[in-house]
C-alpha cells in the first residue's frame, strides 16, 4: 500500500515550499501541493511534527501550519532576532534558538511558552533534543556547548569548546552526540561527555543527520553528501546528489531502507534510497523536484502518524510571554537519564516554577 509524505522547504524568497510524494512500490512520484508566502524575510529553519509544520524566519517570528486541517495556525512571537533553529520532541512541544540567545520551550497543545531561556551570550545556532525528552543540547556564538535539563528548565553541563559551533546533533540511541565546527566533526561521548572520534570533512559542513546510530550523512559547501561511520571514524560513501552545494539533508526509515532526503542551492529536492548495510553501496535516486527557488532548510512531514492524534481541537498562537530561567543546576546526565518520566510529565516542574514566581 502507497504511504504519503510531505517536503516542505523553506527559501531565501521568503516562500515555503510543500511537496506531496507518494510512495509506490514501483515508482515514487511527486506533486507540488502548496506555496505560502510565509514570512516577510528570508526562512532560516523548518521542523514537523505530527500535525504541525513550523518555520522560522529573519522576521523574528515562527509561523505555524496545522497540516491536518491545511490552515495557517497562527504565530509564535517571542524571539528578538533572528530564528535559528527549531525542533519538536514528538508531539508535545516545540524548542526553538534564536539570535537573541534565547532557548524557549513551547507546548504544542495551547502553543504557550513554558519556558525562556537565556542559553548562551550571543545566538543560539543549533539545538538537538534527547531522545529521551529529558535533555537538550545547544551550541552558540559564546564558544560553548551546553546541556540543558528540560525537566526542571536549568542549566545541567557547560562545556568551552573553544570555537564557535554551528550544528549540534543527538544519536538517535541517545548516547552520543556531534559537534560541528566549520569542517569538522566532533563525536562526544554522554557518559564521559569526552570527544571518542574527529571527522574532517573537505568542505564547510551545512547539514548532518544520523542515518542509523553510527551512520552520520554529511552535507557541505559542495554538491557531495558523505556518509561516516562515526564508530570506525571513516568515510564510508560518498556519491554526488547535486549540481551545486547541498543545503539541507533529512532521512527517515522507510520498511527496510533508509530514504535520504537532500536539498540544494539551486532548488532541487532529492529523495534516495540506501540500504543500511555493513558494505554501503552509492544510494539510488527515488524522486526529485525543482522549486526554481534558493533553498535554506527542509523537513519531511509524514501524515500517516496522524491517526495516533487525538480529535481535541488546539489552540491558536499568540504573543507568548515567559520567565527568565537564571541559575545553574549541576547533574549528572547519566543519572538524569535512568529516571522515567512520561512524555505528558515532562516540564511538570518548571510549569510549577513558573506558577511559583
Amino acid at each position: 500500500m502507497a504511504a504519503v509524505l510531505e517536503l516542505v522547504a523553506g527559501s531565501y524568497e521568503q516562500v515555503a515550499f510543500g511537496y506531496r510524494v507518494k510512495t509506490e512500490e514501483r515508482e515514487w512520484t511527486s506533486k507540488a501541493n502548496f506555496t505560502h508566502h510565509a514570512h516577510t524575510a528570508s526562512i532560516s529553519a523548518v521542523a514537523a511534527s505530527e500535525r504541525f509544520v513550523v518555520t522560522g524566519s529573519k522576521d523574528e517570528t515562527i509561523q505555524l501550519y496545522d497540516m491536518k486541517k491545511r490552515v495557517e495556525h497562527g504565530a509564535l512571537l517571542h524571539h528578538d532576532g533572528t530564528i535559528n533553529c527549531l525542533e519538536f520532541y514528538g508531539s508535545s512541544h516545540l524548542l526553538s534558538g534564536g539570535e537573541d540567545g534565547l532557548l524557549c520551550v513551547w507546548s504544542t497543545k495551547k502553543w504557550e511558552c513554558l519556558k525562556s531561556i537565556r542559553a548562551h551570550k550571543g545566538p543560539v545556532t543549533s539545538l538537538s533534543v534527547h531522545p529521551s525528552g529529558k535533555l537538550a543540547l545547544t551550541v552558540g556564538t559564546d564558544k560553548t556547548l551546553r546541556t540543558w535539563n528540560l525537566i526542571n528548565g536549568r542549566s545541567a553541563f557547560i562545556k568551552n569548546i573553544k570555537q564557535n559551533a554551528h550544528i549540534v546533533r543527538w544519536s538517535p540511541d541517545g548516547d552520543k552526540y556531534v559537534v560541528v565546527v566549520n569542517d569538522k566533526v566532533d563525536v562526544y561521548n554522554l557518559e564521559t561527555a569526552s570527544v571518542i572520534a574527529t571527522i574532517t570533512n573537505p568542505k564547510r559542513i551545512s547539514s548532518v543527520k544520523f542515518l542509523n546510530n553510527s551512520i552520520l550523512a554529511v552535507a557541505g559547501d559542495d554538491e557531495i553528501v558523505r556518509l561516516c561511520d562515526t564508530g570506525k571514524e571513516k568515510w564510508v560513501c560518498e556519491f554526488k546528489a547535486h549540481e551545486t552545494r547541498v543545503k539541507a539533508v533529512d532521512s527517515f526509515i522507510m520498511e527496510d531502507y533508509c530514504v535520504m532526503v537532500t536539498a540544494s542551492n539551486d532548488g532541487f529536492i532529492k529523495m534516495w534510497k540506501l540500504h543500511l548495510k555493513e558494505e554501503l553501496e552509492s544510494p539510488t535516486l527515488l524522486v526529485e523536484v525543482n522549486t526554481s527557488a534558493r533553498l535554506t532548510c527542509l523537513a519531511v512531514w509524514k501524515p500517516s502518524a496522524l491517526q495516533q492524534i487525538a480529535e481535541e481541537p488546539a489552540a491558536e498562537a499568540t504573543t507568548s510571554e515567559a520567565t527568565v530561567v537564571s541559575g545553574y543546576t549541576e547533574v549528572i546526565l547519566v543519572f538524569l537519564l535512568s529516571f522515567h518520566v512520561d512524555e505528558d510529565a515532562l516540564w511538570v516542574v518548571s510549569d510549577s516554577l513558573d506558577q511559583q514566581s
